[in-house]
């Protein structure tokens, strides 16, 4: 069974920064702080259609955040975006004339939208001036690269609840039962019970010690004589191959790397900041 952390294919990307983008927006999208801030677009004169205007200031506040994003900007940009906004003025309006807005919900609402934003801003301003830097990136690389190994392994299992369900099935291996066979018919692993017990190419470090170790003990094409036992249940462990471990380049997970590594940052600045609230 996997741990649950898949080296480089796994990042635990901070909650707090999740939590701070304002969900349900079609038009803000703040951009991370790890990109290289974009030069502000010129200054457009105020869009106005009938009697609908938009300050200029927050139509080029809109057409900056998805010049960060990578989109050019071009009049047919800034037209479809005028036109968003031009919609969501009329929707605010709309829904003002029916009093919505003086809900006592609806404040709620809109005072954990608008503090989002805020702490969303706090958060982007905090890793600017708390920056995870490409050093720091390659050691972690360095660090993760060397701990898979240089091999993977191809392995299938049957995983079941108790040792004697684990030692009659390695009975039916030796009367030539087919793994894959009993894999579909006994195993408790939903995730490879159907695929014959196959948990693909993997490193030993993405599973749990006791079953990583059987496994690399073994010979291609041999399974285990005796059941391994994990805090999952006892294995019946069949290795069908192996093959020198390839990681990918730096520049391929280096965007994963940034994200786990600010996290960790914006953890450990919380825990500081509840420290001094004398939040236990």
């Amino acid at each position: 069974m996997k741990s649950g952390y898949s080296s480089f294919a796994t990042v635990a990307a901070a909650t707090l920064i999740a939590s701070a983008t304002l969900a349900g927006s079609a038009i803000a999208q703040t951009p991370a702080p790890a990109k290289k801030p974009v030069a502000a677009p010129t200054a457009t004169r105020p869009a106005s259609a009938g009697d609908v205007a938009i300050p200029s200031e927050q139509l080029d506040l809109i057409v900056k955040e998805r010049l960060a994003q990578g989109q050019p900007d071009t009049p047919e940009l800034r037209a479809v975006l005028r036109d968003e906004l031009i919609n969501r003025e009329l929707f605010m309006r709309a829904a003002k004339a029916k009093g919505l807005d003086r809900a006592s919900t609806m404040k709620t609402q809109m005072q954990v939208a608008s503090d989002s934003i805020l702490i969303r801003a706090y958060i982007n301003e905090y890793l600017t001036a708390n920056p995870v830097t490409d050093d720091v990136l390659k050691k972690e690389y360095e660090t993760i690269k060397a701990g898979l190994g240089d091999k993977e392994y191809r392995a299938r299992h049957i995983l079941v609840e108790k040792k004697e369900e684990a030692e009659n099935i390695i009975k039916q291996l030796q009367g030539g039962s087919k793994f894959e066979e009993l894999a579909k018919a006994n195993s408790k692993d939903p995730g490879s019970k159907e695929n014959g017990g196959d948990l693909d190419w993997a490193v030993p470090s993405n599973f749990v010690k006791p079953f990583a170790d059987a496994m690399i003990a073994l010979q291609k094409g041999k399974y285990t004589a005796t059941p391994v036992q994990s805090p999952f249940g006892f294995h019946v462990i069949q290795l069908d191959d192996t093959r020198e471990a390839k990681a990918p380049a730096f520049e391929e997970v280096k965007q994963q790397l940034s994200q786990r590594l600010q996290g960790q940052v914006i953890e450990k600045h919380l825990a500081e900041l509840r420290v001094k609230a004398g939040v236990k």
